[in-house]
């Protein structure tokens, strides 16, 4: 509990200063670029990075080990050995400074090109004012997006290089390096270079961006996909299409039509005109070359346009052979065969003419024993994942279907998948599922269990595939939804973050909230006063030692009692409250014991304190279960009655010192070191 709690208050303070945000970015490693240059150019040495040496460890672990014959012949080689006049940047960032190298890594060169067509975005993840002359000192950082926070990560410039040349991405230029130590930043994120191996430019685009991707298959549009652009670049998302190709040798081919095969194109409008009265829905398109544009039907000198008014032609911003180019919506689907579309969180964008998403984000973890629980198939573990709440109550403006709900995309990230690769470990094959709630008429508590295995997903993923992520969009009617991550298979460790983006505002929270309920005299029954007087004699009071012969008689759990000097007591009340918890306990254990051995398993953990009226996250279930549990998982009656009658003292305590019921509370240093607390929590 001691390891959770300091976890717990370094989350909370991160958050309160805003750490991992666009606006105030996390040094990685704890390495601070500015500290780590200045101390660099006092002591006149040039930076030698020791969280990435320029060692085979960096390099990769297998195809780029140590005695891999990839790596033989490996130096690494600083600008300034390999010419004579290095550059950072030359003339601006150009796709032509992104070549690729010895490394698999394409998909990461596609997401770098990307950048060079959004200067904004360029200058947020490769900081501008970085030089070989001022202030050179073998030192670069770039800013990056991951899992969650934007952070800062410093490189020194020593580069992999073979006969006097670069390894891996190169400028075509020659003595251009911005692109070569980016890359060497993400591979340092990563932990190897190796580990860049395969993958999604759309995992790129969204580590530049902070942003949730989603991709289309134009051979498949859903409808409506038109309204759907048009909606996303009013919220300031990025837009990108390309051709597939067949074979290698179709890349950058270009079509009769001036389109060019394997190449990343931007989308950058989406409008509707008139032509001859009749509507036509049209795309602009830019090629990042600054020229080769499409020769059809709306390009920039053909007959359409005459049938257009002059005011809407005006109002389309035709350009002139500059690689940016219009064209149908119709013969955008038959021409190009993907598209990506990158939405923005809200501290991404600085435009105040844009709309914005509604964004949350949570973090949480799959632990072995408590809450891995696999998917649906498997019962009897699913409902112990880890859940999280959206309330949607406002309809979109202008819905891109036309019918009124409420637009969620939903985007499931599994962490650290490259660095764990040189472990042997591979991805999960991860989804999700979403289920509405309807709360109970008496009672604030969310009866999940029942809704998770009784009904059917209001939604849920496309598919469980093992890649980072898993992302979908969804309309859903106003309400309460609860959201359930989980891998395919139930005991299956990892962490992963869980975001939704939302076009109105969407209250949300980790966990359901428990639920706090006082005993009233007038809720005792008559009989159990009589038999209580009995008890208690004429004091009307039981101590803690009569207490515990009680229950040793009922042959009901004595761990129920805390330790005490004799000197405590148990009125009507508490003993009321106690001893219907105790019958009630039995019960929901039983419930939960299918087959009478008199322990169950601790994926049942979470629906059963549900069941007795506690709704706890799930890193308290993971510290409950590595408390109570045995080696094989199981919870016997005994530590089960024991942890509620715990957690319950914890929660009254609580609410005690919550005393503008805010639902936080801060103690001073003799609140802390009251002796019932201390030893409710070491007891926990």
């Amino acid at each position: 509990m001691a390891c959770m709690a300091v976890e717990l208050a370094r989350k909370k303070a991160r958050l309160e200063d805003g750490a991992g945000s666009s606006s105030n970015v996390v040094s990685f490693n704890q390495q601070n670029f500015e500290q780590l240059q200045q101390d660099c150019l006092q002591n006149g040495s040039l930076f030698c990075d020791p969280t990435f040496p320029a060692s085979w460890d960096s390099l990769g672990y297998n195809e780029l080990g140590r005695n891999s014959s990839k790596a033989i012949g490996v130096e690494w080689k600083r600008p300034t050995e390999l010419c004579s006049d290095p550059q950072f940047i030359v003339d601006g960032a150009k796709r032509t400074d992104i070549c690729q190298g010895e490394l698999g890594d394409c998909w990461l060169l596609a997401a770098i090109a990307s950048l060079t067509l959004d200067h904004q975005i360029l200058n947020r993840v490769v900081p501008p004012g970085q030089s070989f002359t001022s202030q050179y000192a073998g030192i670069f950082h770039f800013q990056l997006w991951q899992f969650g926070e934007w952070v800062d990560v410093v490189v020194d410039d020593r580069l992999p290089s073979r006969d006097g040349r670069l390894m891996f991405v190169h400028s075509e230029e020659g003595a251009e390096f911005w692109s070569a130590l980016l890359e060497k930043a993400y591979a340092k994120l990563n932990g190897s270079y190796e580990s860049l191996n395969g993958g999604s430019s759309i995992e790129g685009f969204e580590d530049f961006t902070g942003g949730i991707a989603e991709s289309y298959d134009l051979q498949e549009a859903p409808p409506f996909l038109f309204n759907i652009m048009r909606k996303a670049l009013r919220l300031g998302s990025l837009l990108g299409c390309s051709i597939n190709i067949s074979n290698s040798r179709e890349t950058e081919a270009i079509t009769p039509q001036k389109l060019v095969k394997g190449h990343a194109y931007s989308i950058t409008a989406v409008e509707q005109v008139h032509h001859l009265g009749s509507p036509v829905e049209l795309v602009r398109i830019r090629n990042p070359w600054g020229q080769v544009e499409w020769s059809g039907a709306w390009s920039d000198n053909s007959p359409e346009w005459t049938g257009v008014q002059p005011e809407e032609r005006s109002r389309l911003d035709r350009p002139a052979d500059d690689g940016e180019f219009w064209m149908s919506y119709r013969d955008f689907l038959q021409q190009f065969s993907h598209l990506d579309i990158c939405n923005l969180t809200p501290d991404t964008l600085s435009s105040d003419h844009l709309h914005r998403w509604s964004y949350s984000e949570f973090e949480g973890v799959w632990r072995v024993g408590s809450t891995a629980g696999g998917c649906r198939n498997y019962s009897a573990t699913f409902c112990s994942n880890p859940q999280f709440l959206i309330r949607l109550q406002n309809v979109d403006d202008d819905p891109h279907d036309g019918e009124d709900g409420c637009t969620v995309l939903i985007g499931l990230i599994q962490k650290d998948g490259r660095r764990e690769r040189r472990f042997g470990r591979e991805l999960n094959t991860i989804g999700f599922s979403v289920y509405q709630v309807l709360k109970n008429s008496s009672s604030s508590t969310f009866c999940l269990k029942y809704v998770l295995l009784r009904s059917a997903p209001a939604v849920r993923s496309r598919t469980f595939i093992n890649l980072r992520e898993v992302c979908d969009r969804f309309k859903l009617p106003p309400g309460d939804f609860v959201i359930v991550p989980s891998t395919f298979e139930p005991h299956r460790r990892g962490s992963f973050i869980l975001r939704v983006f939302t076009e109105k505002h969407a209250h949300s929270r980790s966990e359901p909230e428990p639920e706090h309920r006082d005993i009233r005299q007038d809720d005792v029954d008559p009989h159990f006063k009589h038999l209580f007087a009995q008890i208690s004699g004429k004091d009307s009071q039981i101590s803690a030692f009569e207490l515990q012969k009680i229950l040793d008689k009922g042959t009901l759990c004595s761990s129920t009692v805390p330790q005490a000097d004799g000197s405590s007591t148990v009125g009507l009340l508490e003993f009321h409250t106690l001893w219907n918890k105790i019958q009630r306990y039995l019960g929901i254990f039983k419930n939960h014991d299918s087959d009478d051995s008199g322990s169950m398993s601790s994926h049942e953990m979470r629906a059963a304190l549900a069941e007795a009226g506690f709704q706890v996250n799930s890193a308290v279930i993971q510290e409950i279960v590595g408390r109570y549990a045995d080696s094989s998982f199981s919870i016997d009656f005994d530590c089960f009655i024991g942890c509620l009658i715990r957690l319950e003292m914890l929660f009254k305590m609580f609410w005690t010192l919550d005393k503008q019921n805010q639902g936080r509370i801060q103690l001073d240093l003799q609140q802390v070191n009251r002796p019932r607390l201390v030893r409710l929590v070491l007891n926990l």
